[in-house]
């Protein structure tokens, strides 16, 4: 039975759903930044998942991919570059992170982990990401 990992529900908000993965948004107002968890029970990596779930998880996160580039606008900070992520060096669960990068962004150009301390979305903001990503990922 597929169990969504302690650390990413702390770490994330609930977006919603697409065929494979569950869709979170990350709590880190500092990035536009989507988080796929595959819904398959102990898959800890990529190989874990049949052919057709990879198949249909490189067409889940190109979905992301748009919602968080609506999500920038959004939130008036249209992004410049995607970074997606595959690492599980501390969350043993499959999930991969979709990144909107910006060069004012306060990680550019490294990586996003370990850059400063997360910042917590204000309810506007919060409430206007979740309807950029929601509408985006339901219009397909």
């Amino acid at each position: 039975m597929f169990r969504l990992h302690p650390a990413l529900r702390a770490a994330s908000i609930a977006i919603g759903r697409l065929g494979l993965s569950e869709v979170r948004l990350q709590r880190d107002r500092r990035f536009a930044w989507i988080v796929l968890v595959p819904r398959v029970a102990g898959a800890a990596a990529l190989e874990d998942l049949t052919e057709a779930d990879r198949i249909g998880l490189l067409g889940e996160v190109a979905a992301a991919g748009r919602a968080v580039r609506v999500m920038g606008e959004a939130l008036s900070r249209p992004v410049e570059r995607l970074n997606i992520g595959v690492l599980g060096n501390i969350v043993p669960q499959l999930h991969v992170h979709v990144v909107g990068r910006r060069r004012d962004d306060p990680a550019w150009p490294g990586p996003v982990w370990g850059a400063g301390e997360a910042e917590a979305y204000g309810a506007p903001d919060l409430r206007r990401a979740l309807r950029a990503a929601r509408a985006s990922l339901a219009s397909g």
